[in-house]
């Protein structure tokens, strides 16, 4: 696969070589990643990056866009069929930008909006100080229950009563339970606020009926579409039936030419791809594994004394409190990264640590659960964590590790290390039904 790569520029093939051969190598736990298959990478990398258009189908800026035009509707079309959605915007360059379009198509500058806050769970783009959001907004917000550290509805709605926001955003990064939209719509309208839900994280779980969707509920819907989606990096916007007329529009024209200019179609035809394995039966089954290997790792760390944040996990993810074992996060992912095993430094509820260095760390299963990862697995992977995070590690321990990781890399191989050869390029396994299928 990247002969021509090779040729033209061996600095930049070899970069990418070396990159391929560590996603292979390491044991990817962080909760955002993931990996692709290869006919979503080939339409990532297809010619269609060289056809320059703007605006939307039947309305381009530009002639010879009638193929653009099928790949572009073909994309919504599977969208909605997948989500159950009656407006669907793939255009969007990023998860972030797909929430900037809806705040540009109802916000205005000064506007009240309330979201969940940044160290409780929440994402950059939903408000924080230092992000465009955050500067042109009046942006307050909800936190988790001190004690259950999960989403307090009561506490929400009495903040909404307070402040009356117009925009209210329900979604997070980092948040490890189920979210009800419906009691979020609900404090919505006792507010006269508009509901804007951010499913960047769990929209693949959405898709195939594991987590309550938020279609029926909220005015907006966004999310990314390389987390569990599994597909390339980008963003959509959705809206359901009783928002579609009224907003379509208006989010069309936040998207372009509000927030970008000429549409990325070969990232629109990956995400074409990406939906069509998405409506596959297998890809319900990889969810399901998805959520069975997050919930028996948790338990497997949670039977060897580590913390858990609201004391386990819902969807995908799980928030692991480092306090009791006398490390911060930025240490815990140091140690990690040493021997092979990818994960973030992350804020905890009301933590006392700075944003670089935290009290926590976040662990996901999305990457792990592709490569074919199973829950037999996971208190072999937990028996590791604790290995290297619980007590200060000697060299035979991080030796050791190592050595596990490498075992368990070579069982569920992921990313070729050879990718000057086609027949040994990009190639993943998917192991969902008890046999190795390949895609």
């Amino acid at each position: 696969m990247f002969s021509s790569l090779h040729s033209t520029d061996p600095d930049v093939f070899t970069i990418v070589s070396r990159e391929g051969q560590r996603q292979n190598e390491n044991i990817e736990l962080t909760a955002s990643a993931n990996f692709v298959s290869r006919a979503v990478l080939e339409a990532t990398g297809s010619l269609l990056t060289n056809k320059v258009a703007e605006g939307y189908p039947g309305r381009r800026y530009f002639s010879g866009c009638e193929y653009i035009d099928e790949i572009e509707n073909l994309a919504i079309a599977r969208a909605k069929k997948l989500f159950g959605a009656a407006y669907v915007n793939v255009e969007p360059y990023s998860g972030s930008q797909a929430n900037q379009a809806v705040y540009l198509s109802v916000l205005k500058p000064g506007d009240c909006l309330l979201s969940m806050d940044l160290g409780h769970g929440g994402h950059l783009s939903h408000g924080a100080k230092a992000t465009m959001t955050g500067k042109n907004y009046d942006c307050h917000f909800y936190h988790v229950n001190p004690e259950t550290e999960r989403l307090d509805y009561e506490q929400i709605l009495a903040l909404a009563e307070k402040i009356r926001p117009k925009l209210i955003i329900a979604g997070a990064s980092s948040y490890p339970r189920l979210i009800d939209f419906q009691r979020f719509r609900e404090i919505a309208d006792q507010v006269g606020a508009l509901l804007l839900a951010d499913i960047a994280h769990i929209a693949g779980l959405i898709a195939v009926g594991l987590h309550p969707s938020p279609i029926p509920h909220a005015h907006f819907v966004t999310t990314t579409t390389q987390k569990t989606l599994r597909g390339p990096r980008g963003g959509m916007i959705l809206l359901g039936e009783h928002s579609a007329e009224e907003w379509g529009r208006k989010l069309n024209s936040g998207i372009f030419p509000g927030m970008q200019g000429a549409v990325h179609m070969h990232t629109i035809a990956a995400k074409a791809v990406m939906l069509k394995e998405a409506l596959d039966p297998s890809f319900a089954i990889y969810q399901r594994r998805n959520l069975d290997n997050a919930s028996t790792l948790a338990e497997e760390l949670t039977n060897r004394g580590f913390r858990l944040v609201s004391g386990g996990t819902d969807n995908h993810l799980m928030l692991l409190d480092l306090r009791s074992k006398g490390i911060t996060g930025k240490e815990a992912e140091e140690r990690l990264f040493k021997v092979g095993i990818t994960a973030n430094k992350n804020l905890l509820p009301y933590d006392p640590e700075k944003p670089r260095v935290c009290s926590g760390i976040r662990l996901g299963t999305p990457a792990i659960t592709t490569r074919g990862f199973g829950s037999e697995e996971m208190p072999c992977l937990a028996d590791l964590i604790d290995k290297v995070l619980s007590d200060e590690p000697t060299a035979p321990t991080l030796d050791f590790v190592r050595k596990e990781v490498t075992r368990l890399c070579q069982l569920h191989p992921s990313v070729s290390q050879n990718y000057g050869d086609d027949s040994n390029g990009f190639h993943l396994k998917f192991q969902l039904t008890g046999k190795e299928v390949s895609r």
